[in-house]
C-alpha cells in the first residue's frame, strides 16, 4: 500500500473527501438562529423573574404559604350598671383546601362524625373547585381540637367568635344580633358595628403537604379588639317593662305592644320593650314580625295623647287660659261634611276639663283659635315628622302633611291625634317637654355621664306647669284614667284610644290603646309611654289597657331609683283649680 509521506504528500485532514462544501450563508443563518433563541430565553427569564416576579412568587407561595386572619374579639355590650347583654365566646371553624384534601373513606367518616355532617355532604364540599372552603363554622373549641388531632391533609382549624346574649328575648330588639361572620345585622349590633367590630390581625405561616402549620413565615399583625359599649338601659327596669307588656298582651289578646321609659333629666332611654319578641341565641324560626323594633319602626295615629300639646299651644299664644270655658254641647261638631263627636256628650268645660275628660269637640274648638301654620310648627318643633337620631336601622319619621295642605277638618282632627302618625319613641320624647320646663331634650341609647347641654325650648315653664296640672286631673276621679295612681306619688298623664287605619279607612273594631305620662308630678323624673296594638273585646281603651301597664312600670321604677314621694297620703287625690290667675293644688277633703 502506498502511503502519503514526504513534503509533497497531502495531510489526512486536508483530504478532499473531508472538506465541507456547504454555502456560507447557512452557517451564518444557524448562528443568528441560535443567538436569537438565546436572546429569547434571556428575555423570557427577565420577564418571569423581574417583571412577573410577584405573580409567580405568589403562585408558588400558594402551595406552601398562607395568610391566616386572626379574628378580633367583638366589644361587649352592657347595660348602664355593667350587666352583660352581649359577649363574644371563642369558637372553632373547620376549613379545607379541596385540591390538597385527598382523604380516605375512613378519614371522611371520622371527620364528618366530628363536625356533624353526612359523609356525602362532606365529600361534595371536598370536591369543590374553589381554592378554599369552610366545612363547618361555630364549633365548640374542644371539637376543633379533636379535628386538629386527626392531622388530615388539606384540613385546617381557625379560631373565631360567636356572639352570646345572656338576657335573651328581654332586650332583643335593642341589642340586636350578629351573623355568622360576627358582623352586626340588627339593633345596637348593627347601629354601632364599626366600634364594636374592631380590626382583625393576620399571620403568615408555612404549611406542609398535609396542610399542617410547620412554621411562621413573617411578622404577626395583632388584632385590635372592638370597643365595649355601655347602653342607657337598666335591665331591672327592662325586665319590668317586658314582663308587664307580655302580661297585658296575653290578657287582652292584643296583636302587639311597646313600652318606652325615658329619664326626663338626661334623655336616656332606661327601657325599651316590644312584643312579640325573639331569642337572639336561637334564630332558626324567626319571622319578620318578631324582628321589628316596633317602638322605633312602626307608626300609628296617637289619638288623645296629643290633646295636651294643642292646649299648651293655645295657652302659650294666650288664646285661652286654664279655666277658659269651652262649649262642648251637644257632644258633636260638624265641619264641612264631617262630624266630630265625643264618646259621651259634655256641656261647657274649662280648658283643663277638656284635657281631663278628653273631649274631641273641645280640642277641635281650641284648635280653631290657632292657625294651621302655628299647629304644624309646634308639632314639628317637638319632633313629630322627624327621626329621633338614635342610630337604629329602620327608624321612621312618621307622617305629617305640610300645613298649607290642611283642610279645616284635618286641623280639627290633628288637634286630638288623628290625621298624622308617630312612633312610640317620638311620643315619649315629646312628653319630656311637660316633664321638664318646656324644653325638648335629645334621646340617647348610650349611657351619658352628664345631661346634654343643648335643648330646644318649645313652651314656657308657666305653660308647662298649667298643662302638667291638667294631666294630673286626667288621672284623678272624673278623668279618663282614674286607676292610674301610685301610692305616695303624684302622677300626670294622658290616655289615647284611636281607630286603626287600614286601606285608607278607619277600621271599625280595631284600636290602638296608649298612655303617656310622668312622675312624680311635682318634680318629674321619668316618662313612660305605652302602646297596645289591637286589644280585643271591650277592653280597648287607653285608660283600661295601657294605663295599668304604665302604673306598674312607673311604680317599680320609682322605688328602684328611690325617688322621694311627693304625696302625703296614698289615697289622697289632688285637684287643680284657677284662683285669682294662679294655680293652687287643693286636697279632696278641703274642696268638700
Amino acid at each position: 500500500m502506498k502511503s502519503f509521506k514526504g513534503s509533497g504528500a497531502h495531510k489526512f485532514t486536508e483530504s478532499p473527501v473531508l472538506q465541507l462544501r456547504l454555502p456560507a450563508w447557512r452557517s451564518r443563518f444557524m448562528g443568528i438562529l441560535i443567538l436569537s433563541a438565546l436572546v429569547l430565553l434571556i428575555g423570557r427569564s427577565f420577564y418571569l423573574q423581574i417583571l412577573r416576579n410577584d405573580f409567580l412568587q405568589g403562585k408558588g407561595e400558594l402551595r406552601y404559604k398562607r395568610e391566616l386572619e386572626i379574628s378580633a374579639s367583638r366589644g361587649r355590650i352592657s347595660d348602664r350598671n355593667g350587666e352583660i347583654l352581649a359577649v363574644s365566646t371563642p369558637m372553632a371553624s373547620v376549613w379545607a383546601i379541596p385540591a390538597e384534601a385527598r382523604l380516605s373513606q375512613n378519614e371522611i367518616k371520622r371527620l364528618a362524625g366530628l363536625i356533624e355532617l353526612s359523609a356525602r355532604d362532606l365529600t361534595l364540599r371536598l370536591a369543590s373547585e374553589k381554592s378554599f372552603v369552610f366545612l363547618k363554622r361555630q364549633l365548640p373549641p374542644d371539637i376543633g381540637e379533636k379535628v386538629a388531632a386527626l392531622k388530615l391533609r388539606g384540613i385546617g382549624i381557625d379560631k373565631e367568635y360567636r356572639r352570646y346574649y345572656p338576657t335573651g328575648e328581654m332586650a332583643a330588639h335593642v341589642v340586636g344580633f350578629t351573623g355568622v361572620d360576627d358582623k352586626g345585622l340588627e339593633g345596637v349590633e348593627l347601629a354601632f358595628d364599626a366600634q364594636l367590630s374592631g380590626k382583625p390581625g393576620s399571620r403568615s405561616v408555612i404549611r406542609d403537604r398535609r396542610g399542617q402549620i410547620v412554621e411562621d413565615a413573617g411578622s404577626i399583625h395583632f388584632p385590635k379588639d372592638g370597643k365595649d359599649t355601655r347602653l342607657s338601659l337598666d335591665m331591672r327596669v327592662q325586665y319590668l317593662a317586658y314582663s308587664q307588656l307580655k302580661q297585658v298582651i296575653a290578657d287582652t289578646r292584643a296583636k302587639a305592644g311597646s313600652v318606652v321609659v325615658v329619664d326626663a333629666r338626661t334623655g336616656e332611654i332606661i327601657a325599651l320593650s316590644n312584643w312579640p319578641t325573639y331569642n337572639p341565641n336561637n334564630r332558626e324560626l324567626l319571622s319578620g314580625t318578631q324582628l321589628r323594633n316596633r317602638a322605633i319602626t312602626d307608626t300609628y295615629e296617637p289619638g288623645s295623647v296629643i290633646k295636651p300639646f294643642t292646649a299648651a299651644l293655645a295657652l302659650e299664644n294666650e288664646k285661652v287660659r286654664f279655666d277658659t270655658p269651652i262649649n262642648c254641647a251637644p257632644g258633636k261638631l260638624t265641619i264641612g261634611t264631617a262630624t266630630i263627636s265625643d264618646p259621651r256628650p259634655h256641656g261647657t268645660l274649662s280648658v283643663a276639663q277638656v284635657i281631663q275628660k278628653s273631649s274631641n269637640v273641645g280640642s277641635a274648638k281650641i284648635a280653631r283659635m290657632l292657625s294651621a301654620k302655628e299647629m304644624w310648627g309646634m308639632l314639628d318643633s317637638i319632633g313629630f315628622g322627624h327621626v329621633t337620631h338614635l342610630g337604629f336601622p329602620g327608624e321612621v319619621s312618621g307622617r305629617m302633611r305640610p300645613w298649607k295642605s290642611w283642610l279645616p277638618i284635618e286641623q280639627a282632627t290633628i288637634s286630638y291625634g288623628h290625621g298624622f302618625s308617630v312612633s312610640l319613641v317620638q311620643l315619649a320624647k315629646a312628653y319630656t317637654v311637660f316633664a321638664r320646663d318646656g324644653d325638648l331634650i335629645p334621646l340617647s341609647l348610650i349611657r351619658l355621664e352628664s345631661p346634654p347641654l343643648k335643648t330646644t325650648q318649645v313652651f314656657s315653664p308657666q305653660t308647662v306647669r298649667e298643662v302638667r296640672a291638667m294631666l294630673e286631673m286626667a288621672v284623678q276621679p272624673g278623668g279618663t284614667a282614674p286607676k292610674v295612681r301610685i301610692p305616695g306619688y303624684r302622677v300626670a298623664g294622658k290616655t289615647g284610644t284611636a281607630h286603626k287605619v287600614e286601606g285608607g279607612h278607619y277600621a271599625k273594631n280595631k284600636y290602638v290603646a296608649s298612655f303617656a305620662g310622668f312622675a312624680p308630678a311635682s318634680d318629674p323624673r321619668f316618662v313612660v309611654a305605652v302602646m297596645i296594638d289591637e286589644p280585643e273585646g271591650n277592653m280597648h281603651f287607653g285608660g283600661s289597657v295601657a294605663g295599668p301597664v304604665f302604673t306598674r312600670v312607673m311604680s317599680g321604677l320609682l322605688r328602684l331609683y328611690s325617688v322621694p314621694q311627693d304625696s302625703p297620703s296614698p289615697a289622697e287625690g289632688m285637684h287643680v283649680v284657677q284662683n285669682s290667675g294662679h294655680l293652687s293644688a287643693v286636697r279632696d277633703e278641703e274642696r268638700l
